[in-house]
C-alpha cells in the first residue's frame, strides 16, 4: 500500500526499517540523536532505539567516520550521517584509503557494509562550504558505490538496499529534496543499484540528469515539448556503478545528448558519460555534439541570485536542448 509521505521521511522509514529487523544496525553521526538531525530526518529513532544505537558522535568527521568503518569491520551495520556533504573533506583518509580498500587489502576475509549518508546541493544560502556537490570526488574512487536519490520512492528503496550491501554505499540526498512528497509504499522494499530510471520518453534528445536536475529536466521537457521537441529524461539514480545499457540505448534512439548535472561542469559525472558514449557503438548514432551542463567553475555564492546563476537552471536546460536539436551547437 502506497502513501504520499516525504522524501525525509521516507528515508526515517528505511533506517526505522532496518533498526528494527537487525540489531546490528546503528545510526552514527553529528547531532543525529536527541537533535533528530540537521535537516531533521534522523528525527525521533533515538526515542524508539536508545542512544547506543542513534548514536551522537563528537565534532570530528575524521573520527566519527573511522568508528563507522572500523564499527563496520568487525559486524555492525552502521549508516554514518554528515551535517554537510562538504564536510566529506575531513574524512577523505576514512572514506578513501580505508573503507574503500579494505576489503581489497584483506583479500576478501572482511566486507564493509558501511553506508555514509551525505545531505548535498545548493539553493539554501548556505555559501560556499556548505552548498557543494561532491558525489564525483567519491565516484572516482574502486570499492565505493554512489548513489543520488531523487524521488522518495527511490529514497526509500535505494537506502534499504544499500544497508543490504555488503559494501561501502555513499548516499548524496539533496537538501532541496528533503520537503519533496510522493507515493512510496509501506514495508521494506529495494530499488537495484546501478538501474537508471526513464522518467520521460522521447525520441529527439536524450537528457542524462542526476538529483534534483532531473525534475528540471522534467519542467524542461515539458516546455521544450510544446514547440515540438520531444526529450528523453534518464534519471541515473547512480553514478557508480552507473546504466550503460539504458544510457547508450537512449542515445542510440535519439541521436543527440544533453548531461545535467549540479556539480562543476569540470570533471564532472558529464565527462564520464559522454566518454563512455564516444567510446561505444552509441558514438556512431550521434547527430550532434554531446553538450555538457554543470555547475559553474567557482565556488557556491552566497548571494541568492548568484547561487542560482552558478548551478544550472530549467532555462538553461531549455537552451541547451534547443540549440542542439536545432542545430546551433
Amino acid at each position: 500500500m502506497s502513501r504520499e509521505i516525504s522524501y525525509a521521511e521516507a528515508i526515517r522509514e528505511a533506517m526505522n526499517i532496518a533498526l528494527s529487523e537487525d540489531e546490528r544496525t546503528v545510526l552514527m553521526g553529528e547531532d543525529i540523536g536527541v537533535y533528530g538531525g540537521a535537516f531533521q530526518v534522523t528525527g525521533d529513532l533515538i526515542d524508539t532505539y536508545g542512544p547506543d544505537r542513534v548514536m551522537d558522535t563528537p565534532i570530528s568527521e575524521l573520527g566519527g567516520a573511522g568508528v563507522a568503518v572500523g564499527a563496520a569491520m568487525t559486524g555492525l551495520r552502521p549508516i554514518f550521517e554528515f551535517q554537510f556533504s562538504d564536510f566529506a573533506a575531513l574524512a577523505m583518509e576514512q572514506i578513501v584509503n580505508q573503507a574503500a580498500k579494505l576489503r581489497f587489502m584483506l583479500g576478501g576475509a572482511v566486507s564493509i557494509p558501511l553506508v555514509m549518508r551525505f545531505p548535498a546541493g545548493s539553493g539554501t544560502g548556505a555559501a560556499a562550504q556548505h552548498s557543494q556537490s561532491l558525489e564525483a570526488w567519491l565516484a572516482h574512487v574502486p570499492g565505493l558505490k554512489v548513489l543520488q536519490p531523487t524521488t522518495p520512492y527511490d529514497a526509500k528503496g535505494l537506502l534499504l538496499a544499500a544497508i543490504d550491501d555488503p559494501d561501502p554505499v555513499m548516499i548524496f540526498e539533496h537538501k532541496l529534496l528533503y520537503k519533496m512528497k510522493g507515493e512510496v509504499p509501506e514495508g521494506r522494499y529495494t530499488v537495484p543499484i546501478g538501474k537508471a530510471a526513464v522518467r520521460r520518453e522521447g525520441h529527439d534528445v536524450t537528457i542524462v540528469a542526476t538529483s534534483i536536475m532531473v525534475h528540471k529536466a522534467l519542467e524542461a521537457a515539458k516546455t521544450l515539448a510544446e514547440t515540438g521537441i520531444n526529450a528523453e529524461v534518464i534519471d541515473l539514480r547512480c553514478i557508480r556503478p552507473i546504466d550503460r545499457e539504458t544510457v547508450l540505448g537512449s542515445v542510440r534512439k535519439t541521436g543527440r545528448l544533453v548531461c545535467v548535472y549540479e556539480a562543476v561542469k569540470t570533471l564532472g559525472i558529464g565527462a564520464e558519460i559522454s566518454a563512455m558514449v564516444a567510446e561505444s557503438d552509441a558514438f556512431d548514432y550521434l547527430d550532434a555534439p554531446i553538450v555538457r551542463l554543470g555547475g559553474a567553475d567557482c565556488p557556491i555564492p552566497y548571494n541568492p541570485d548568484l547561487e542560482k546563476a552558478a548551478v544550472p537552471q530549467v532555462p538553461d536546460i531549455i537552451t541547451a536542448v534547443r540549440d542542439l536539436v536545432e542545430g546551433r551547437r
